[in-house]
């Protein structure tokens, strides 16, 4: 089955349409984050023209340990979420790690994320699904590192039988061997061929797996991003902070907000040519 397009508020995402952005800091640390990365993207948006998406965690529940920064949690978390998206303007997304979370974060995310590990939860999925559905919003599941394109298939229907059609697939890597992540492109059209559009995760894909914190190799975003669009990925998902060294999530493998602008610009490029071959 060939992909379609979706709609994500006034934003097209699928074939031969703009790249679809997702981007934002891995979690909530404090408002002043939020406002500062959301006001930034927001002004990109507006210059350019460009789809961007704000993400941001309420709660990174599958943190290695426990001593690890985890975020503000759903109700103060979805608070920020909404405030960021009345004062931009911008669609927001946050991912979701249990059922009871669908009904509040769709009320105010246009997206809902299942996370790489919780693919395969059905409550999750169908809770997602009913929600969004209700809300006129999307789903957007990230294919697990344990799974082959073709059998997200399985996560799709049990989606679409839920009652949402609107779903992203999000290829964030494979587990290859221990502690690396292997990005096969073969992925994105084959994950299109179930009929959705594909994001490729561009910050997770470097992460290095292992030890008592996940760690990561940034300078590789950019090429495999440049990779993912030449090969028709239909958007990008990549995590940004004002200084990812002193980030409490995800810091090795975020990107510094000062380069978004200028990586948004060469793969909105590539897409642009990619859409006229």
């Amino acid at each position: 089955m060939p992909h379609r397009s979706i709609q994500v508020d006034e934003y097209r995402c699928g074939p031969g349409e703009p790249l679809l952005i997702i981007a934002g800091p891995c979690v909530i640390e404090d408002d002043a984050l939020l406002d500062r990365v959301s006001g930034e993207l927001a002004e990109l948006a507006s210059q350019n023209g460009w789809q961007i998406v704000f993400k941001a965690s309420f709660d990174k529940a599958n943190r290695t340990s426990l001593d690890s920064f985890r975020g503000p949690g759903l109700e103060a978390g979805l608070t920020g979420l909404n405030r960021v998206r009345e004062r931009t303007g911008l669609p927001v997304t946050t991912d979701i790690h249990l059922p009871e979370q669908a009904a509040p974060a769709a009320e105010v995310c246009r997206i809902l994320q299942i996370p790489a590990f919780l693919a395969r939860q059905t409550d999750l999925l169908v809770a997602a699904s009913t929600a969004t559905a209700a809300q006129g919003g999307v789903v957007n599941v990230k294919k697990p590192q344990f799974v082959a394109p073709q059998d997200v298939v399985h996560a799709v229907n049990k989606c679409e039988q839920s009652g949402n059609p609107n779903i992203l697939l999000t290829e964030r890597g494979t587990t290859f061997g221990y502690g690396r992540l292997i990005n096969d492109m073969q992925a994105i059209p084959v994950m299109q061929e179930i009929g959705c559009p594909v994001v490729f995760d561009a910050t997770h894909s470097v992460q290095r797996p292992g030890g008592s914190t996940t760690g990561g190799a940034r300078e590789m975003i950019e090429p495999l991003a440049r990779a993912a669009v030449a090969a028709g990925c239909d958007g990008v998902f990549l995590e940004t902070h004002p200084e990812p060294d002193r980030a409490l999530s995800d810091g090795p493998n975020m990107l510094p907000l000062a380069e978004v602008p200028r990586l948004l610009a060469r793969l909105t490029e590539l897409r642009q040519w990619i859409n006229q071959l």
